[in-house]
């Protein structure tokens, strides 16, 4: 059986037999172990506040002779301990219960999008100024995040094609609905004032009303997957095993996915999205198994992640608060830390991680063989498409002109008024055609390099260190020129890539490991980007949201040059490599065969990528999906040969940036929607459409 048509593997660290000898005293230690933390973690997060009731004032409280360390106790510092019990609960049995319907230690709240989903169904509703309680806010959440959660399992094959897939395809559907959230929050900024920091997991608590109200649902949620756990026992034996042994296999994973994404929702719609705490819990929990025999057994597995999650949460916010001070407790949402942690965890998983021939396929695989004439028509199209688009782009605006605007304004005899708009408009639409070609070319060569069609550039860490220099700068020196955060987003994207590179390196560069670590590079980096913005910045989240959406507003030609020298540069260079890319593209065997030094040159291509991608992200900020999109249009097109895709993949990543662009400041002009934000609306459907396709081919292999 070929690797393309072998079976999915589950990944092992989730697939123990739950049966043996269960070691009770071992057992019951851990849990007295876990349950005393978690009372000192409780006892020290009482402790700590922005007023300065100690603990010794509590103490007090045991004689009744401290009235305003009572007030403080109810008002503050009870709810919030309470929120970090509930949401560490919630998000802990979620996590474990979803990595053992998915067969797969990754699978969590995050990386299924469930918490984006939760998240972009309360924004939207805030958006449009209708306040909701808790409980129907919490149904909310529950549909967007369950009908999140379905698809990226529907596209996944249930999780169980592969960590690196149930990865891209979470965090592909997570990416574009979190454009939705973003556009929604920048449309809408008035009415969503603190929704930003709110989305990435604050405990702050006015009262106990909404905890009162999504207590019952955790505690109902919670009971029931208990009374589950035999049965996902049973289903962790392996599917055909459990329908022999009497299991609705397919009844009892809709069932427990549900309560998961029930405890998520409730998780997100207490506190907000809490980063990683469902993937770290059960993870650290498995990690016991050596010592403590029978720990995978359910019944003990949910109840010891739950209180796990609550370590995590309440650790998390006791580390922040003692680190910074109490009113870094209010400012900074507790969800940065736990997902700083989690993309540890993360890192370190990846790093032990063994590729899975069924996730890795040859990007043009399933691609037509063309003729050459058919190439050329293709070429011609495209080409004619691109000017088009940057026609098009050149003329429509908040203030449209017309073609022979243009010509007068070449010629240099326009009146001063449509001088300036052209004189504005023309850098804006180099960038976007500029960057789009440059993005386009980097991911055919990552795909290839990696032999994942679902790969891009983004996953290699680069978006998130080219974020992280620019919004860093912006920060701290607010009047800093648009050359000096292009300069510092391209220097932060170069390290990020030196880091995930060297990280993934262990006697050999996986590609898998390489895009699992360069996810959890990408996940930290944007939580160091959240915590710079609501500590140093918190009223001015728009600046920071609109470089991260990828927007061209205020280019100028002095951005757009370094992307043209790296194309002009790195472009003819990835062409002379087109054999080696053809080689990659099959397997490690066959390049080595024919001489070419393997190791160097996926470096050299990889380094290549990251170049191309930078100088893009630093012009005009984030921009997704086109890495992605653009390649896998043109392999559809013209084949798998790099010689036809990468001209072919250029024209048309820049014809798609350039109409992003248009569209988005031409459609509620004078108001703007970031290029960034229009690309992932529309590569978000091709995605959610091409992974739908390879999972029949994997389902069905010919």
């Amino acid at each position: 059986m070929s690797v393309l048509s072998a079976p999915p593997r589950p990944e092992p660290a989730t697939r123990p037999a739950p049966g043996g000898r269960l070691a009770v005293p071992r057992v019951v230690g851990v849990f007295v172990a876990a349950i005393l933390l978690l009372l000192v973690v409780g006892a020290v997060h009482l402790t700590q506040g922005t007023s300065s009731v100690g603990a010794l004032d509590l103490l007090r409280l045991l004689t009744g002779a401290d009235d305003e360390a009572a007030r403080v106790l109810i008002a503050s510092r009870l709810p919030r301990l309470l929120a970090g019990l509930a949401i560490g609960v919630a998000l802990g049995f979620a996590g474990a219960a979803l990595q053992s319907i998915a067969r797969n230690p990754l699978a969590s709240p995050d990386t299924l999008a469930v918490n984006a989903g939760a998240h972009l169904a309360i924004v939207a509703v805030a958006a449009f100024g209708v306040s909701l309680p808790a409980l129907p806010a919490g149904g909310l959440a529950f549909c967007g995040g369950l009908a999140a959660a379905g698809l990226v399992m529907a596209m996944s094959s249930g999780g169980q094609a592969g960590t690196t897939r149930l990865i891209l395809a979470g965090s592909a559907t997570a990416l574009a609905l979190g454009s939705v959230t973003t556009l929604l929050l920048l449309l809408f900024e008035q009415a969503t004032i603190g929704l930003f920091a709110w989305g990435n997991g604050s405990l702050v608590q006015s009262d106990l009303t909404a905890l009162t109200q999504l207590a019952p649902v955790i505690v109902g949620a919670v009971v029931v997957l208990m009374l589950l756990g035999h049965r996902l026992d049973i289903l962790a034996l392996g599917d055909d095993t459990a329908t022999v042994l009497g299991l609705d296999v397919r009844r009892t994973r809709l069932t427990v996915m549900v309560l998961a994404v029930l405890l998520s929702a409730a998780a997100v719609t207490l506190t907000g999205p809490v980063g990683f705490v469902g993937l770290c819990a059960p993870v650290i929990v498995r990690l016991l198994a050596p010592v403590v025999p029978g720990v995978h057994r359910h019944r003990i597995l949910l109840p010891l992640s739950g209180i796990a999650g609550v370590i995590i949460v309440l650790g998390s916010d006791v580390l922040l608060r003692a680190v910074m001070g109490g009113q870094a407790g209010v400012d900074i949402p507790t969800g940065v830390v736990t997902t700083l942690f989690g993309a540890a965890i993360l890192i370190w998983l990846a790093r032990r991680h063994r590729d899975a021939g069924p996730t890795r396929r040859p990007p043009g695989g399933h691609a037509a063989v063309r003729s050459a004439g058919f190439h050329r028509i293709v070429l011609t199209v495209t080409a004619v498409l691109t000017v088009g688009a940057v026609a098009v782009g050149m003329l429509a605006g908040d203030t449209w002109v017309l073609l022979g605007d243009v010509l007068n304004w070449l010629n240099g005899s326009t009146g001063p008024a449509y001088t300036f708009v052209l004189d504005q408009r023309w850098p804006r639409v180099a960038a976007a055609v500029l960057a789009g070609a440059a993005l386009a070319v980097a991911g055919t060569t990552v795909q290839a390099v990696c032999r994942n069609p679902l790969a891009e550039p983004g996953i290699l860490g680069i978006t998130a260190g080219a974020g992280l220099g620019a919004v860093s700068l912006l920060t701290f020196v607010p009047l800093a020129g648009v050359w000096a955060v292009s300069g510092v987003a391209g220097l932060g994207a170069m390290l990020a890539f030196a880091l995930v590179y060297g990280l993934a390196w262990r006697g050999g560069l996986s590609s898998d490991r390489l895009v699992l670590i360069g996810f959890g590079a990408w996940q930290g980096g944007m939580a160091v980007i959240t915590y710079l913005v609501v500590a140093f910045d918190p009223w001015n989240t728009g600046k920071a949201l609109t470089w991260l959406s990828g927007s061209t507003y205020g280019r100028m030609p002095t951005q757009v040059l370094p992307v043209l020298i790296a194309l002009l540069v790195l472009t003819p260079a990835v062409v002379a490599a087109r054999r080696e890319l053809d080689l990659m593209a099959l397997d490690d065997d066959t390049p080595r065969v024919l001489g070419v030094r393997l190791e160097r040159t996926r470096l050299v291509a990889l380094g290549a990528a990251a170049l191309l991608t930078s100088t893009a992200v630093s012009a005009v900020g984030v921009i997704g999906f086109v890495g992605l999109v653009a390649p896998h249009a043109a392999r559809a097109l013209v084949g798998g040969r790099h010689s036809r895709v990468l001209p072919v993949a250029a024209l048309l990543g820049a014809a798609l940036v350039s109409i992003a662009d248009t569209v988005g400041r031409t459609l509620i002009a004078p108001a703007q929607i970031p290029a960034g934000l229009v690309t992932a609306m529309i590569g978000a459907p091709y995605f959610v459409w091409l992974l739908w396709r390879s999972r029949a081919t994997t389902n069905n292999p010919r």
